[in-house]
């Protein structure tokens, strides 16, 4: 989202077991069925997976919006972005992508067995008021003037060490303001019957981020395993404000915001975003406006791989700090449900990068066919992702 190079996101686990593991673990999407690949991109007559994408309408809107909010990007892609849509349109199936002109790239994943690492992310929706009163006590601020001195930590901040004329708004939970840090940005209810306000990301205090999923671990509080957003949450709805305080202090970074009037969620490519049709990559291999076609796995309601996946088509808008090589974080949506469904995301699935055989193969940038050195970047149980927040079993 606009903004994401400096915020906060939710990040999974890193499957250590990936690398080089004979055991060829299955429990996160993991599938094998393509063998070894040993180059980033690697081109196939078309991709081994079956049914045709259960979202072209979604991706047809999302390039719709590519058209309307960037010109040039859409310019660079349209011979792409057409031929997908007349293969869409022709009923989808993976083995007419060439009668079409377009060739597929399968991606060689984290483990040289093609497994692509998905995480999410969503836009929350907080309930705030303009001034405080009653349970809405908890200020959101936007970004002071940058003068000589350093920014208060935030446990300075939680202690009032900003100018009140900064706040603008008061929300009814300190833990939904911090997640919201985590997300970058998010919409803001006054409570008032007007429109939602969108806050989009201004800034940080300057103070090294830590994460509170790794201190909750740490301290014995969350099994590693059991790690995520839901799992936070437990753990704060089960204790005093004062112990949850105290945990979120942990971490001294802390984000600002600037409300936006009817501002729709955009991501770095400043392209509103569509849920599910759009991620966030690494540009150094998948430069934005590339299409995607990517088998997903499906998750139950508790988070659970059910073993079943969808095919979708994607459009890479964003990116990430943390978003290296062969890791997609996809968009959610907005709302609970989509930060149900992001909070729980850290899984593998196969992609083909879709090009028209007149634009060329991938474009690489900082990426070569070798492997990028900053690919694995997080030590073995955690993992950065697209705000270079570094989390642990999907979890700040």
């Amino acid at each position: 989202m606009k903004g994401r190079l400096g915020k906060y996101l939710l990040s999974g686990l890193m499957i250590a077991v990936l690398a080089g593991c004979q055991s060829k673990p299955t429990d996160r999407g993991q599938q094998y069925k393509d063998g070894r690949l040993d180059n980033p991109l690697e081109l196939v007559n078309e991709p081994n997976a079956k049914g045709k994408p259960v979202n072209a309408k979604d991706y047809i809107d999302q390039i719709m919006k590519v058209q309307s909010a960037s010109s040039s990007l859409y310019n660079r892609n349209s011979d792409t972005f057409l031929s997908v849509e007349q293969w869409i349109r022709s009923g989808g199936d993976t083995r007419t992508l060439s009668q079409y002109g377009l060739s597929a790239y399968q991606m060689e994943g984290m483990d040289n067995f093609g497994n692509v690492q998905f995480t999410g992310y969503y836009t929350p929706v907080l309930q705030a008021r303009y001034t405080q009163q009653g349970e809405f006590r908890y200020p959101l601020y936007r970004m002071p003037q940058k003068g000589k001195r350093r920014l208060p930590d935030r446990a300075g901040i939680y202690s009032g060490a900003l100018d009140s004329s900064l706040v603008i708004a008061y929300t009814n939970s300190l833990m939904d303001n911090f997640m919201m840090e985590v997300q970058g940005s998010g919409y803001v209810d006054y409570g008032d019957g007007r429109p939602l306000m969108f806050f989009g990301y201004a800034g940080k205090n300057g103070h090294a981020y830590r994460s509170i999923g790794k201190v909750l671990i740490d301290r014995g509080e969350v099994a590693r395993e059991n790690m995520s957003m839901q799992a936070i949450r437990q753990w704060a709805d089960a204790h005093s404000e004062s112990e949850v305080r105290e945990l979120l202090e942990q971490n001294p970074s802390f984000v600002f915001f600037k409300p936006e009037m009817y501002a729709p969620v955009k991501g770095a490519s400043a392209v509103p975003l569509v849920a599910k049709a759009s991620v966030a990559s690494d540009r150094s291999l998948i430069p934005s406006g590339t299409t995607l076609l990517a088998e997903v796995p499906e998750l139950d309601n508790g988070g659970k791989f059910t073993g079943k996946y969808h095919l979708r088509l994607m459009v890479a808008l964003d990116v990430g700090g943390a978003i290296k090589g062969q890791h997609f974080d996809m968009y959610q949506g907005i709302g609970q449900e989509a930060g149900h469904a992001a909070g729980y995301y850290n899984h593998y699935g196969r992609v083909w990068v879709l090009k028209t055989r007149q634009s060329g193969g991938p474009l690489f940038t900082a990426y070569t066919s070798q492997k990028a050195p900053t690919l694995m970047t997080s030590p073995p149980g955690t993992y950065q992702n697209a705000s270079g927040a570094v989390l642990v079993n999907n979890q700040e």
